[in-house]
């Protein structure tokens, strides 16, 4: 087995590509690996996130005209995008997403997409043995139950797959806070997608920000 380790092995927005995959209404109805509504906010903000970096993002459906369009929080980060819809259910059947893929010239390939056991895992597995460096962004993705996604997570691992969430490749791409162009971005998607840690921050901003009392 080949350890993924060393400073080449963590991920890189310049050499970075994002596949959101079948992020629809159908899919989500039979969501039953996490909350709902934490697989939209994770996944909008990986969308953010990917946006704040300057990574390409390929957006695909299958048979959007019944399962429904991909979630308007994520297709509202790109605006005016073309969303790639398929008949396959491995995307990476599909050519059109494929070369898409290829025309950014990355080999990092990122993906998130519901359902984790299928329409993440085929494409997920087809796409290492072909030689693409793929990590699955494991909280913007989703089973149909609990054991589907652990499971479904365990066959990418044993198929060489790197796993990770989106707020630690957030973390991995910008690398150092010294990096101003992003850390303002990144911020903010933090702010609006983070919870507590948002709220934390704000707090500290006002902490800063307020004069210190005086005695009279």
């Amino acid at each position: 087995m080949t350890f993924r380790n060393g400073l080449d092995s963590l991920l890189r927005p310049e050499d970075s590509v994002l596949v959101l995959i079948d992020h629809q209404p159908y899919q989500l109805t039979n969501l039953n690996s996490h909350d709902p509504q934490a697989v939209v906010n994770n996944t909008t903000a990986l969308a953010k996130t990917a946006k704040v970096f300057g990574v390409p993002t390929i957006l695909t459906s299958v048979i959007a005209g019944r399962g429904g369009l991909i979630f308007k929080h994520i297709t509202d980060v790109f605006p005016g995008q073309d969303v790639i819809d398929r008949t396959f259910i491995n995307t990476w059947e599909d050519k059109a997403v494929v070369d898409a893929v290829k025309a950014t010239g990355r080999k990092q390939l990122i993906i998130a997409g519901l359902w984790t056991e299928i329409c993440v895992a085929m494409p997920a597995i087809q796409a290492a043995g072909e030689g693409w460096d793929v990590t699955v962004i494991t909280d913007a993705s989703g089973g149909t139950s609990v054991e589907a996604h652990t499971v479904a997570i365990q066959r990418m691992i044993a198929a060489g797959i790197n796993m990770m969430t989106w707020l630690a490749l957030a973390a991995e791409w910008q690398r150092d806070w010294a990096r101003v162009d992003t850390a303002g971005p990144l911020t903010q998607v933090m702010i609006d997608h983070v919870g507590g840690s948002g709220v934390a921050y704000m707090w500290e901003q006002q902490l800063l920000n307020t004069p210190v009392p005086t005695a009279g």
